[in-house]
Parts: structure tokens; sequence; C-alpha cells
């Protein structure tokens, strides 16, 4: 079997368009899936600001690179798993969804934190696109099982399933199952405190990988 790869460092490559050409001219023969993982905002875009100052483009940064490190390291490299970002820059929305598209992912998933006027707000939202497609069952079931793990491992408190018509998940939803997780509120003092310690990233990766890993081999996505 005939694998070629390429090496593709973002930080250098500023235009992303030219990321996908690079893309499409390769011939990718392979039985792994493909997952891409998009930590949002980057750049002059931060995100929210936490009541901690900690940054919402760090804390989804550090775990999509948490991500690919568990991937090579615990899950014995089990899934070619891109980033849309691997530094500080911003990437665009479209540019995020043309990637994902291009790599003919089979999972795409959105990192976010989330913010309140009302410190006292808490938990794990979890969205997938309001528009129908043959991928909207596999999405919701990923949704779910998101919010069960979260609960179950990291006492996460769960906010529900929500529908959205966010760019990232209606450009992808109809090439793959795609998510949207809204990490915690930075807003909330003990929230933003769990997210500012590396171990409890480490804890959020593994969490991820896991749902990912447990229904693709099911077949479940």
């Amino acid at each position: 079997m005939l694998i070629i790869q390429i090496s593709l460092n973002l930080s250098t490559l500023k235009n992303v368009s030219f990321v996908i050409l690079l893309l499409q001219m390769c011939l990718v023969f392979g039985q792994k899936k493909v997952i891409v993982i998009d930590p949002g905002h980057g750049g002059i875009d931060s995100g929210a600001i936490g009541i901690n100052h900690l940054l919402e483009k760090d804390v989804v940064l550090g775990i999509a690179k948490e991500i690919l490190r568990l991937n090579k390291t615990v899950f014995e490299d089990s899934f070619d798993i891109y980033l849309t970002r691997y530094t500080d820059t911003l990437i665009s929305l479209s540019d995020r969804s043309r990637l994902a598209k291009s790599l003919k992912a089979d999972v795409f998933v959105s990192l976010y934190c989330n913010h309140s006027n009302n410190p006292d707000v808490r938990g794990i939202e979890v969205y997938v696109a309001n528009s129908k497609s043959e991928y909207s069952k596999e999405s919701i079931w990923l949704s779910f099982q998101f919010q069960v793990t979260f609960n179950a491992n990291l006492g996460f408190e769960s906010r529900g399933l929500k529908f959205s018509n966010f760019q990232v998940l209606r450009q992808t939803i109809d090439s793959c199952a795609s998510v949207l997780l809204e990490l915690g509120f930075l807003s909330n003092l003990d929230e933003a405190a769990y997210l500012k310690k590396s171990s409890n990233i480490n804890r959020i990766s593994f969490s991820i990988l896991t749902v990912i890993h447990t229904l693709i081999l099911k077949q479940q996505i």
C-alpha cells in the first residue's frame, strides 16, 4: 500500500488556501480515520478572557496539542489527526471548514470555552448543526457521548445538546460527523481554575479521544 504523506506546519504557511491545494495534490491511501480538531480563535482574536486572566485561545490550543500527543503516545497513533491551527494564528472560519473537507475528515471537533456575565453559570455545552444531513445522526450521537463522558470522567455538568447555525458546523455537516464543544465557563471561578491546570487539560483531551475511539470501534461514526 502506497502512502504519500506531507508534513504541514500552519505556523509557516499563513495562507490556508495554499495548504489545502497541497493536500489536494497528494494521494493518501490508508485505513486510518481522519480527525480534524479545530481550536477556536487565535492571533488577535483571544476569545473569552477568564476571571483568572486565562485566554480562551490558549486553552483550546493546549487541548488540541494534547490530543495530538495522546494519539501518538497512548492511542498508538490510531488516527490521522490534523489541527486547523498549530500556533497562535487566526484562521478564518471558512478556511477551517475547507481544510476539513479537503482532508476528507471523518470527524470534525471544534473547541471553544464559554463566558457569561453571571459568574455562577457553569457546565459543558455541545452543539451540532441545526440543518439535516446524512451525518446528523452520527453528530448527535457523538455529542451525547461527549456529554456523558465529560460528566462521568471530569465532573462537568452538562448543559445539554444544542442545535446551532455556527458556520463551522454548517459548512462541515454535509461531509462528516461534526460537533462544537464549549468546554466550561472561563467566567466561573472553579471552571477557570480547572482549565488552568495542565493535568486537567490532559483529562479533557483524553476524554475527547476516548469518545471518538470508542464510537469508531463500534462503527457508530
